[in-house]
């Protein structure tokens, strides 16, 4: 989309759906060296909480990373704050689908916005938030 932030108003909504898989988990595990056993389906460690292994929710989080980047706005931005609350665990094969809402447009700071909702493909609400942006202009 590439909008500015005098381009943006409240109630825009922007969302992307990806699944995650095995192979995500697994890449995630090497980039941030974190091996938790509940993110490893060889482990028994997460089987008196969950029903399988949980994706991590930095690798969820991208999900909403790459709504901003690619849609709302769009353009280049600096995460300034972000709240993020997980109802429920993600699951490798779980279909995702992030919805962002711009609800606060700051046109004195470039500051935007935007509830998080993240949805599994039951329709359940694993992750619920918030992010503030600073929206670079295009000098």
């Amino acid at each position: 989309m590439n909008l500015s932030t005098s381009e943006l108003f409240i109630g825009q909504i922007a969302r992307l759906r990806r699944i995650f898989t095995e192979d995500d988990v697994q890449q995630c595990n090497e980039l941030t060296k974190d091996f938790n056993p509940i993110y490893q389906r060889n482990e028994d460690s997460w089987k008196n909480r969950y029903s399988q292994p949980i994706v991590p929710g930095m690798l969820v989080e991208g999900l909403v990373t790459q709504v901003i980047t690619d849609k709302l706005p769009g353009r280049a931005c600096v995460l300034l704050q972000k709240e993020m609350i997980y109802y429920h665990p993600v699951h490798a094969g779980d279909v995702i689908t992030a919805e962002l809402t711009i609800i606060d447009v700051n046109l004195e700071r470039n500051w935007v916005t935007q509830k998080v909702a993240c949805f599994n493909q039951n329709g359940t609400e694993v992750i619920k938030g918030q992010v503030v942006l600073f929206v670079l202009s295009e000098r």
